[in-house]
């Protein structure tokens, strides 16, 4: 496969096909750019709207749905990576858009700072994971894209837009989770804060005695969530909460046993069972739920926040109202046990307050994450189907990078600022040049 450096960057112009993390979407570009400048990216863009082809920006592939699958120009930013700038009085850091999270965040470590909140993996870009809603667990704490400040992007003409509470405002309001609809992020400012300490709180506790206690155990912790094995009675939980320290992090021999060989390779090992004799996957449930003991460490906060995911998998997530959560996993539950399905893979549930983000999933409401999972490779469509019809009965909103079935009508009902979002939108791109499948089904033509 030959490849060429044009003015636009790094470009292919005979491609392969693209798959993303899961495994379960594929797209074939008639076109790749990697641009090493956002002049580069921009040129890119107006290349691509005189030839006639869509363009959709990828990051890492870890969406679940078709959200960056396009048969247009594919636009790598892996080029566009590192901090500008810190901005210490303002307590601001503007990072390229290509930059992982990983990276972002030891790199915020080395200088003393961190984001206030983040999800559980680091493996996402910072405009992959804000453009999809990526968020993590918090009581006051919201999303990753609750935390910006500005953004930069490159929009359908060509131009460079930038925005904010101030400067174009309602800009600001809609593109800090954008679907990649409005333009290509080029950079982004967060605000961050001095690096803190957590403490983790781990220990396994009963199903029902999660729900019974929700409202005690959301109030009395700045951080938590809980993952409840199907087949079983069992979840475990994870409260983090601010410390004064001393730091006490997970011993090396403890966190490679029960982070990397029972998390990740016996669980591995345990899928690849449950997925050729799905007979035995409820005592495989049975004997995961109970593999990890109780344990409580302290650290900075992206070792505690974040954790290694290495078994893959496809993943379905909604957001319901918080005061939906207990009655909602009651629901699943008795859907599971009085069902044929084998599920190996544990329900994660974590929590939002409301926020200011015009297709944010908490928008509007505090809310609550309920995420379910299938091994890779293993059927799944019965199981989401079945999930999805009890979380849609709650006015649930699907994340945006996870698997789903709604529509354009579905969303005009559940969010009260649709209307907003896609107007702006006729604005930017009127011509649809970031247009794909996924955006024509979730946001209309």
């Amino acid at each position: 496969m030959s490849s060429t450096r044009t003015a636009s960057g790094r470009t292919n112009g005979r491609n392969g096909t693209w798959r993303n993390w899961g495994g379960n979407v594929s797209a074939r570009p008639a076109r790749e750019v990697t641009p090493a400048s956002v002049e580069e990216l921009a040129d890119a863009v107006r290349g691509a709207a005189r030839d006639g082809l869509r363009v959709k920006a990828v990051g890492t592939g870890h969406s679940f749905t078709s959200i960056a699958a396009t048969d247009g120009l594919l636009i790598r930013p892996q080029l566009l990576t590192g901090i500008r700038d810190i901005d210490r009085d303002a307590m601001t850091v503007t990072v390229e858009a290509g930059t992982p999270l990983k990276r972002l965040n030891l790199a915020l470590a080395r200088e003393g700072l961190s984001l206030t909140n983040m999800g559980d993996i680091t493996e996402q870009t910072v405009s992959g994971a804000i453009s999809t809603g990526t968020h993590g667990t918090g009581r006051e704490s919201a999303s990753i894209a609750a935390q910006i400040r500005g953004l930069e992007m490159v929009t359908a003409d060509g131009s460079v837009l930038t925005c904010s509470e101030r400067e174009r405002p309602e800009v600001f309001a809609a593109a800090r989770i954008g679907l990649g609809a409005l333009g290509v992020v080029t950079a982004i400012t967060f605000a961050v804060e001095p690096i803190f300490l957590l403490t983790a709180r781990e220990e396994p506790m009963p199903f029902e005695r999660v729900l019974g206690d929700f409202d005690e155990l959301w109030t009395e912790n700045e951080h938590f969530e809980f993952y409840w094995f199907p087949h079983t009675g069992n979840t475990n939980t994870k409260r983090n909460n601010r410390s004064a320290g001393p730091e006490r992090p997970v011993g090396r021999v403890q966190g490679w046993f029960e982070d990397e060989f029972l998390s990740n390779g016996a669980f591995q090992a345990a899928n690849w069972i449950g997925r050729a004799a799905p007979g035995a996957i409820p005592a495989i449930a049975r004997f995961s739920s109970r593999a990890l003991s109780a344990r409580t460490y302290t650290d900075v906060p992206h070792k505690v926040f974040t954790s290694p995911r290495r078994v893959r998998f496809v993943e379905m997530e909604y957001a319901v109202p918080r005061e939906a959560v207990v009655e909602t996993l009651r629901e699943l539950k008795a859907m599971v046990d009085r069902s044929r399905l084998r599920i190996s893979f544990p329900v994660e549930v974590r929590t939002a307050p409301a926020d200011d983000i015009t297709l944010s999933t908490a928008s509007g409401r505090d809310s609550a994450y309920i995420a379910v999972h299938m091994f890779r490779g293993t059927p799944y469509q019965a199981y989401f189907t079945a999930a999805e019809r009890i979380f849609t009965a709650h006015e649930g909103r699907p994340h945006w990078g996870k698997v789903h079935t709604r529509d354009a009508e579905y969303f005009s009902r559940v969010y009260p600022r649709f209307v907003e979002f896609t107007a702006l939108r006729d604005r930017l791109d009127p011509d649809r040049l970031f247009l794909n499948d996924y955006l024509r089904r979730v946001l209309g033509p």
